[in-house]
């Protein structure tokens, strides 16, 4: 299970098939991150500083963050694709296709001026999470979204 947690300033990515609950982040911030409460992961109890310190002692790399540069990622139903957007300028987007077997993502793109703020990575964990609620299998022959697909 992959999913995106989102806060003014940061996003914080937890993928499940990678965790081995060392319990490193709930220690850092008791508050935000309790594996007795869903969902597990509060943004909203802690400060950015403090979860983004509890996140960097995570053993196995099943949590990150990245601060969101003003830059929104939200999935388009209609289009079947996650979208960036900044002052309503849309400046990536992840697409995909149905098919028998699901969706696939063939194509994931951010503008040159944005790259290197993880919007590639956010966008294609929103398209996860969302073919993930909807128990919609995902699969991807964009090789960027393969290997985070690969990755647990």
């Amino acid at each position: 299970m992959h999913r995106l947690y989102v806060k003014d300033d940061i996003t914080v990515f937890w993928d499940s098939e990678v965790c081995r609950h060392a319990k490193q982040c709930v220690g850092g911030a008791p508050q935000v991150f309790d594996i007795t409460r869903r969902p597990w992961i509060d943004l909203s109890r802690g400060d950015s500083a403090q979860i983004w310190q509890a996140i960097s002692k995570c053993p196995t790399g099943a949590l990150g963050v990245t601060y969101n540069h003003g830059i929104t990622v939200e999935f388009d139903e209609k289009e079947q694709r996650s979208i960036a957007t900044i002052n309503d300028e849309v400046i990536g987007e992840c697409d995909s296709s149905a098919d028998e077997n699901g969706w696939v993502i063939y194509h994931t793109h951010v503008l040159p001026e944005y790259e290197g703020k993880s919007v590639a990575k956010r966008l294609v964990y929103c398209m996860i999470e969302a073919a993930e609620r909807r128990k919609v299998n995902i699969t991807a022959t964009c090789s960027y979204a393969a290997r985070i697909l690969n990755r647990s």
